[in-house]
């Protein structure tokens, strides 16, 4: 008679590795991604939704609303933690098609669902403290002495005043 080989340890072992395969995996969700150090950051609170208004109001701003449109709303705000722009935007993808061409002049952004705060680092770090929210940082592809190309000065969410 003829036996059948024994599996029921590589059965075990194999489910016993698929068990940590599946932790492992599920460990790495609770972290962001490492830094160019090498090390992990923690995960940031989930951002703050609501209404231009309601976002303001949590960072302490009486919002000075300068663009009320159907696909994007905009304020300028001034809080102890100084001065920025708060825009909200009525999708998704109007958000990031925004902030895409804003990255060509830099700066930092302090990303939400359907919002975005730009200012000076120090102050959307101290915002990101009240909203959550993904920072996140560009620098200018364009020098601006390159004469007639353009000026920073009219792009919206970035006039310095």
């Amino acid at each position: 008679m003829a036996t059948q080989p024994e599996c029921r340890g590589v059965w075990n072992g194999g489910a016993a590795a698929l068990v940590l395969a599946g932790l492992l995996l599920l460990a790495g969700c609770t972290t962001e991604p490492a830094d160019d150090d090498g090390g992990e950051r923690p995960t940031p609170e989930p951002a703050a939704t609501g209404t231009l208004e309601q976002l303001a109001r949590k960072t302490g701003c009486d919002p000075n609303v300068q663009t009320d449109a159907a696909e994007l709303r905009q304020a300028n705000c001034t809080t102890d933690d100084g001065r920025y722009v708060l825009t909200t935007f009525a999708s998704d993808r109007g958000l990031r098609e925004w902030i895409n061409e804003a990255k060509d002049y830099g700066g930092s952004y302090l990303v939400g669902r359907q919002w975005v705060a730009v200012g000076d680092p120090d102050v959307v770090a101290a915002l990101r403290g009240r909203l959550g929210g993904t920072v996140e940082t560009a620098s200018p592809h364009h020098s601006g002495d390159h004469g007639g190309g353009g000026s920073e000065d009219g792009h919206s969410g970035h006039h310095q005043s």
